[in-house]
């Protein structure tokens, strides 16, 4: 197999460095590049193409023409922030002090970095489950920790629970959990969500849970945080932001919400990253918060009718399609297609069928990279006539 290109090495715990030791750009921007310089239909990188509710956009407008144009306070502006604790209670149970117990940040990933930031010193040993968000890794090198993965192995990408009491050790600080997961698609089942509780409580570590496609579980699945568990709460930080949820990405504005110990070293290092942000759509995406029940449920039925016409035409052009419980994406198999590297492939989809995807490979280390070589991620986020648009170049490619 040939090397899956500089940026797949992100999730390995170094920095995104090229060979020649400069930054290099992450694989979304690589993806999105290529996109862009051959009018190829962009499943890769994952954000949709259509405005989200109006009333979110409007809240916006009005917030611009009212002046609410300045410096938020560092923690967020008090509406959003009341606005998260209210829909934490609303949806999950949760009752988090407005004052003290949320945090607002630009977008969940700046949140993570601000957590890793605060928490992890040299030495220390952040558990993550593998494929992972490529910020994960990264950001664990730049707090100066050391990452420890947990593989997903196909077909089903469940966490083997002895690989999972392996990874944790006494050097164990943070165990970092993407739910819904980021590439896969896969929702945690109870048992593994106790048992991360149980891990950290035995290890002392802080649970870090990446919530972000909170509201995009298919077949009226709910979603489960594990601050809800017994004994979860008082060491778990909750992440999510609004941009999958009201398809808002360029906003930028997440939140995290957990202890005030915790939560308060988190600010502290905040505050000379961006210190705050997005002060017109703080209170815009307090309005989509508190949307009805039946905005939240009718998001994700639609995504879920998106995948499945993905999923429909990818198995039709010969792919093997994994299920998918949730998020923006469908992974595919190529190595029925006589294709076994997915990162070869990736960049050749472009003239072959006029589509971009990612290969998951990207999201992995060595092992894991080896074994999901021939996995490609695409995001069907996307309007239905694009998606129909992929699916036949991509049926053409496998014709």
């Amino acid at each position: 197999m040939t090397d899956p290109a500089p940026w797949a090495r992100a999730a390995s715990g170094a920095l995104l460095l090229d060979d020649s030791g400069r930054l290099a750009p992450t694989i979304f921007a690589e993806m999105t590049a290529l996109a862009a310089a051959t009018g190829a239909v962009n499943l890769g990188q994952g954000f949709p193409d259509e405005d989200g509710p109006v009333e979110v956009l409007e809240a916006a407008r009005d917030a611009v023409a009212a002046g609410i144009n300045q410096y938020p306070p560092g923690r967020g502006l008090p509406v959003l922030r009341e606005a998260v604790a209210a829909h934490q209670e609303r949806f999950y149970g949760l009752h988090p002090d407005p004052e003290r117990e949320v945090l607002v940040t630009a977008g969940a990933t700046e949140g993570l970095a601000a957590v890793l930031l605060a928490l992890v010193d040299r030495g220390d040993e952040v558990v993550v489950l593998e494929p992972s968000y490529d910020a994960y890794g990264a950001l664990v090198a730049l707090a100066g920790g050391t990452l420890r993965t947990v593989p997903l192995h196909a077909p089903g990408f469940r966490v083997d629970h002895d690989e999972l009491r392996r990874a944790f050790s006494d050097r164990t600080r943070v165990v970092l959990v993407n739910d819904p997961h980021n590439p896969t698609g896969t929702v945690l089942d109870p048992a593994t969500r106790a048992l991360v509780v149980e891990l950290a409580e035995r290890h002392d570590a802080v649970v870090v849970t990446d919530e972000v496609y909170e509201h995009l579980l298919f077949d009226g699945a709910p979603h489960v945080p594990i601050a809800t568990l017994p004994g979860a709460a008082e060491r778990t930080l909750t992440l999510s932001s609004a941009g999958k949820t009201f398809s808002v990405t360029g906003w930028k504005i997440g939140w995290l919400t957990g202890p005030a110990d915790l939560v308060e070293k988190v600010l502290t290092v905040k505050q000379y990253l961006t210190f705050s942000g997005g002060a017109p759509f703080q209170p815009a995406v307090a309005v989509g918060l508190g949307l009805p029940d039946a905005f939240f449920e009718h998001l994700a039925r639609s995504l879920q009718d998106r995948a499945a016409l993905l999923t429909a035409g990818l198995t039709a052009a010969g792919f093997a399609v994994a299920p998918s419980a949730g998020t923006y994406f469908v992974l595919a198999d190529a190595a029925p297609l006589g294709h076994p590297d997915a990162a070869a492939l990736c960049r050749r989809l472009p003239e072959l069928a006029g589509v971009v995807g990612v290969p998951v490979s990207a999201f992995c280390r060595g092992p894991l990279a080896v074994e999901h070589a021939s996995l490609i991620r695409f995001a069907a986020c996307k309007r239905v006539d694009v998606i129909e648009r992929a699916v036949a170049g991509l049926a053409a490619m496998g014709a």
